[in-house]
């Protein structure tokens, strides 16, 4: 039993250690991790990173190319040596260097409009990056406005239980002292379960919205957050003095996804350009230089030469007729291979070369790669008129929902102004008999669903309130 107790102290204790402390976030904290974890932020940076390096390769397009080439090995029976071009019969070691080098002189201005496509589809990477950053953000700001509602509305839901144990406690007093009946009693008891459902559930919405919120930052399944609960004023002059148009042309200039779409048809025409350079000469200067080696090219020398055998004479004679002799010699040669600096300066060899291409007929390649770039164009065009309507859209629904929310809002205010008032005058009517358990059931219930109601009306402006600012580039803050 002793060690059965310390397992479960020290089991206890571990789980203790593990768990990981209760974090409190704010917007601004939320929204920042949340861009930090995020794969389609991530996803954007790569695109990101891929348009840099296509803008450092186009512009190194500029520059000459430089290649070094180099071969070594062995050949085996009758072959060339690669020095002599001689036919031998023998093994040979071999091996050689060569370079090369290519500057573009005119190639149909294809190298500067690249360079300046890849600028253009660099920025618009940009742009698409803070996109993805702005979509998290307004996913994020919409799901810490629903933990607010949630807390809020367990607050109605734990007043309303409050009222009714209040009056439970009450009725209870009197229903003892015989004043009241004991179905007054029974109603309050079941009215006060019927509250503890309604907070139990409650509270099950708002762990839900914070599980949202944190699944929405991918953070770790243990870490537990909570939010800052900011002082959120409800301004409604705003809405009213703005419009559909001043708040489209404001964004028009602000949001990144129309910067990326006029970028994206820039990039398009410039593209084009660069399909139409195909049908221009291009001129070329290059050059380059190879050398080798080979073991078989040998340097033959007279080791010494040694006389053998006695004079013996001719049948030739000199101008004074005296007769020719001749002797037989001995002549030793030697041989070795050449060097290797030695083969490589004698068979260095060099070139300087102009080329000049001229385009006749290359398939019609050339024509389909600029039919593809104006559809190319045409698309982008497209896509950027996609973009300035559904951005008119979205601010135009937007718009229309911000006003309906500030109508709902101004009603909701008075209603629940009129439902306390009902409240307690029903309250005190029931606490003095004049009222029964329906009409105060009523009562409360009506304030309750009057009070929920506003809570949500006052968020949902809030919320499309902020969407508005978002597309005028306000910040995301309360």
């Amino acid at each position: 039993m002793r060690k059965l107790g310390l397992i479960t102290v020290l089991t206890i204790l571990s789980f203790g250690g593990l768990s990981q402390e209760k974090r409190i976030l704010s917007l601004e904290e939320c929204i920042e991790i949340a861009v930090d974890n995020n794969l389609s932020v991530q996803r954007s940076e790569l695109s990101l990173q891929g348009a840099e390096i296509n803008l450092l390769q186009a512009q190194a397009q500029r520059y000459p190319t430089i290649n070094l080439n180099g071969n070594y090995g062995y050949n085996w029976g009758r072959g060339i040596d690669p020095t002599t071009n001689q036919f031998i019969d023998r093994r040979i070691n071999f091996n050689g260097v060569s370079g090369s080098t290519n500057i573009p002189i005119i190639n149909g201005m294809q190298v500067n409009n690249s360079i300046k496509q890849s600028k253009f589809d660099k920025e618009a990477s940009k742009y698409d990056l803070k996109r993805s950053v702005n979509d998290i953000s307004l996913n994020i700001s919409l799901f810490y406005l629903n933990v607010i509602l949630n807390k809020e509305l367990l607050d109605n839901a734990k007043f309303q239980l409050e009222s009714s144990q209040q009056q439970y406690e009450r009725t209870k007093v009197l229903v003892e002292s015989g004043a009241l009946p004991l179905a007054n009693e029974l109603q309050l008891q079941s009215q006060v379960a019927s509250n503890e459902v309604a907070v139990i559930n409650s509270q099950n919405n708002l762990d839900l919205s914070v599980l949202t919120l944190k699944q929405a930052m991918l953070l770790p399944p243990g870490q537990e957050i909570d939010i800052v609960i900011p002082e959120i004023e409800v301004d409604q002059t705003e809405i009213e003095s703005s419009s559909v148009m001043d708040i489209y042309n404001t964004a028009l200039e602000n949001q990144p996804e129309m910067k990326s779409a006029d970028l994206r048809v820039k990039s398009a025409q410039v593209g084009l350009e660069v399909s139409k350079g195909g049908m221009y000469p291009t001129l070329n200067l290059g050059g380059g230089f190879s050398t080798n080696y080979s073991d078989a090219f040998q340097d033959v020398t007279v080791a010494s030469v040694t006389p053998t055998g006695d004079l013996n004479p001719t049948t030739f004679v000199d101008n004074n007729g005296d007769p020719i002799f001749e002797q037989d010699f001995d002549v030793q040669l030697q041989s070795e291979t050449v060097p290797l600096s030695t083969q490589y300066d004698n068979n260095l060899s060099k070139r300087l070369t102009l080329s000049l291409n001229v385009p006749i007929f290359n398939g019609f390649r050339t024509r389909s790669d600029i039919q593809r770039s104006k559809i190319a164009v045409q698309q982008a065009e497209i896509n950027k008129m996609e973009q300035r309507n559904a951005l008119f859209q979205t601010i135009e629904s937007s718009y229309r929902n911000a006003l309906a929310a500030s109508k709902t809002y101004t009603a909701s205010q008075r209603q629940v102004e009129a439902l306390e008032e009902t409240y307690r005058a029903v309250e005190n009517q029931y606490n003095n008999g004049a009222a029964n358990f329906t009409d105060y059931q009523v009562a409360l219930n009506n304030l309750y669903q009057a009070r929920t109601d506003l809570s949500r009306a006052k968020f949902d402006f809030v919320f499309r309130m902020k969407v508005l600012e978002f597309y005028q580039g306000k910040p995301l803050t309360f």
